[in-house]
């Protein structure tokens, strides 16, 4: 039996009005509606659909605050097995590296996982790495940014799309996957999918149950800094030209004085 891991992530709704924290430019979480990233879903439905072709267990993981648990259900409504959910104060503006240690750590806590599916890059930060410093901490092969994904027995195929035409991929597993938004469009929950969801296994572990220092996580650890912050300034109205004849050279003058041209 395959056994796969799914990583999942709550984040602001991109329609909501996004806001960071005053006092450390961390952002304000509880400022816009929570969703399950869109992203997230579609690895999900990657790891059903293999679980559908052939025998599998799919596990559910999330580092996130104890809001996170939506999201969590969301992804068990749409058919996945069990879950794991990393919720720890200590986590609190976590960079990327210190996120990826704790998910490396809860992969190893799952036990034996031939497979990790992630999205490619979450709509909130838009790191874009953390399946690839992921693969690296558990030494496995990552497959990444992928349109197409194929397993049979212990090899995965995968078909990532570039500018340059289409590259095919192929690793043995275990390995760590991450998708693009157009691998499949995910399904919607049914009702008797949301009904079993709220049955299905749900641990919930802390740092310390991870064996992970939390000295070595949260804001005060992160390697970077945000030193200042502000908000996007409104719109202004633009600037109308009346053509008299000089329409063009106007309007030529203006792209210049704004070092457009």
């Amino acid at each position: 039996m395959t056994n796969i891991v799914v990583l999942v992530k709550q984040v602001p709704d991109t329609y909501s009005e996004r806001k960071l924290n005053e006092n450390d430019h961390t952002l304000d979480r509880e400022s816009a509606d929570a969703v399950i990233d869109e992203i997230n879903e579609r690895a999900v439905e990657e790891a059903l659909k293999i679980k559908e072709a052939g025998e599998a267990e799919v596990t559910v993981l999330c580092v996130g605050p104890d809001r996170a648990t939506d999201a969590i259900r969301k992804a068990l409504s749409m058919g996945a097995d069990k879950a794991v959910h990393v919720s720890d104060e200590a986590l609190r503006g976590s960079d990327l590296i210190s996120t990826a240690k704790v998910l490396a750590a809860a992969v190893r806590k799952v036990g034996d996982v031939d497979l990790v599916i992630a999205g490619n890059e979450a709509s909130d930060g838009r790191g874009g790495a953390i399946p690839a410093v992921l693969a690296e901490l558990l030494g496995v092969p990552q497959l990444t940014h992928a349109r197409q994904v194929t397993v049979e027995g212990g090899t995965i195929k995968v078909d990532r799309e570039t500018e340059d035409g289409i590259t095919h991929l192929e690793a043995s597993l275990p390995a760590v996957v991450s998708v693009t938004e157009k691998i499949n469009e995910p399904r919607y929950p049914s009702f008797k999918g949301i009904m079993a969801a709220k049955k299905k296994p749900v641990e919930t572990l802390t740092v310390a149950d991870l064996g992970v220092d939390a000295g070595e996580v949260g804001l005060a650890n992160a390697g970077t800094t945000v030193l200042e912050a502000a908000p996007k300034p409104p719109r202004t109205a633009g600037q109308k030209i009346t053509d008299e004849g000089d329409g063009g050279a106007k309007v030529a003058e203006y792209l210049v004085s704004q070092k457009i041209i």
